[in-house]
């Protein structure tokens, strides 16, 4: 497992493609809402990314066709923005989606509810993001990478719900994905102890049921729960450092 240490000049272009990241988010959170097709938002995402002098990350990544994946309901990542794809009152959709700026590389996700969701939905996605920042708790340099994992899990399922285990966080920088793995739920080992300079995409992936899941066999790509249960996804990218964890996919001067 070869995990990079960046550097403070390194960590600067990084912490520009995030914080453009954040504000990008909180962009696409408007286009949330019923009537609006997937593929909208996906267009809105790429207008946005390029205005801010950056490149969308995900399109063309290992084929995928998009620049944000957008899931929907039961769809947990990896949804393939389409036309005739229309969000409906009462919707969760998940918004994932990264970009570029001078080599480096940002990654961040969102779940937002589309008009007036069941008191079920909202409820599942609060406890998503408590897990990311649970999990956030034990980012500290000289904690090991498991309690991250093991913070993440214990509060989903000590609220009744599932954990996909298929689907992981991992590290991040000149690459989308690096080493190491970040599992959101217990692990036997205690893995790598963390360092000032790590940059981590923690994302907490929670449903309403099992956590099981299954690929669609006709894109190859979207990723939907097994039992049909609701999934909501929360990432950001984090640093570690001396003084504890910096999210990076924030706006500036938001803590």
């Amino acid at each position: 497992m070869a995990v990079l240490i960046k550097t403070e000049e390194e960590i600067s272009l990084m912490r520009t493609a995030c914080r453009n990241l954040a504000v990008l988010h909180e962009e696409l959170k408007e286009f949330v809402r019923p009537g609006v097709s997937t593929l909208e938002i996906d267009r809105k995402g790429e207008e946005l990314i390029r205005k801010m002098g950056c490149e969308p990350n995900f399109k063309g990544y290992d084929g995928y066709p998009a620049t944000v994946c957008v899931s929907v309901n039961d769809e947990v990542v990896h949804g393939i923005p389409s036309k005739d794809k229309v969000i409906r009152e009462g919707d969760i959709v998940s918004l994932d989606t990264g970009m570029i700026y001078k080599g480096w590389h940002s990654d961040g996700a969102r779940t937002w509810g589309a008009g007036k969701v069941s008191e079920e939905a909202e409820r599942l996605m609060q406890i998503t993001e408590e897990c990311f920042f649970k999990g956030l708790e034990k980012a500290y340099a000289g904690s090991f990478l498991y309690e991250i994992s093991e913070s993440i899990g214990e509060w989903a399922e000590s609220h009744g719900y599932g954990v996909v285990r298929d689907l992981v966080g991992h590290g991040i920088g000149m690459k989308l994905h690096e080493d190491p793995d970040v599992y959101n739920f217990s692990q036997e080992s205690s893995g790598l102890r963390l360092q000032p300079g790590m940059t981590l995409a923690i994302e907490p992936m929670i449903t309403c049921g099992s956590g099981d899941v299954i690929w669609d066999r006709e894109d190859g790509w979207t990723v939907r729960t097994k039992d049909n249960s609701l999934c909501s996804h929360y990432e950001n990218t984090v640093l570690i450092t001396e003084e504890g964890p910096e999210i990076l996919t924030r706006q500036e001067g938001n803590k």
